[in-house]
């Protein structure tokens, strides 16, 4: 498979789920993928790979929340793959309780990840991709960005947040030749799937969110943007 060969793909929150899946499907047609998670402690998607596909890819510690992590971790990936054609935001975290319950810690610690990293890498690496004349700005969302779920109220409210993120920035940059889209996934095979629906059943694996990922980036025409591509399964 060799759909972005020549490509260059920063992919936050690879260490598992649909961020190791995408970081994988990437790395195996033909990109060279810059990965990051906050720790190292479940791997990453380097593990998954061959040892040609590994040489192209690097793994990063970053926490997304943090401004000077994300500049620092741009700096690292700009010095060793150079600038990306590709962006795919999706480094995300959720926690259940009820509204009455939810403290004010994690109600910002959820926005911070999963909204506030979004705008932090995404405007971390728009200088260089728009100076190279385009790219693809890819958010994961969630079946949460387009509908309220009891128990969810911080991770919808950052999911809509994603998907109004994604709309404002598809026509900021549509002279720029960069297009923004999200994908929404319903219930995925995911231990934060677990986390937030404790026995839900997952309607789809985490290569089938990759595979949208994998159209969006390269197989989509250009004239794409500011789309929400719902997979609830």
């Amino acid at each position: 498979m060799e759909g972005l060969a020549g490509k260059m793909a920063v992919v936050t929150g690879t260490s598992r789920g649909i961020g190791r899946a995408i970081a994988c499907l990437f790395a195996k047609s033909g990109a060279a993928v810059a990965g990051c998670s906050r720790d190292g402690r479940d791997g990453s998607f380097l593990d998954d790979l061959g040892p040609e596909e590994r040489r192209r890819c690097a793994h990063s510690v970053c926490d997304v929340r943090n401004e000077s992590d994300v500049q620092r971790f741009r700096d690292e990936v700009q010095a060793r793959l150079g600038t990306p054609d590709i962006v795919l935001n999706n480094a995300g975290i959720v926690a259940r309780a009820s509204v009455a319950e939810l403290s004010l810690k994690t109600w910002n610690d959820v926005l911070a990840v999963n909204l506030t990293g979004t705008f932090l890498v995404t405007q971390a690496f728009l200088p260089a991709m728009k100076g190279k004349g385009g790219g693809r700005v890819i958010n994961i969302a969630s079946i949460a960005g387009r509908a309220g779920t009891a128990m969810l109220s911080a991770y919808c409210a950052s999911k809509h947040g994603v998907v109004g993120l994604t709309r404002a920035l598809a026509e900021e940059l549509r002279g720029d030749g960069i297009a923004v889209n999200a994908i929404c996934p319903g219930s995925v095979d995911t231990d934060m799937l677990q986390q937030g629906m404790p026995g839900g059943t997952p309607k789809m694996a985490t290569g089938e969110v990759a595979r949208v990922a994998l159209f969006l980036a390269g197989l989509a025409p250009q004239a794409l943007t500011g789309a929400c591509i719902d997979v609830f399964g």
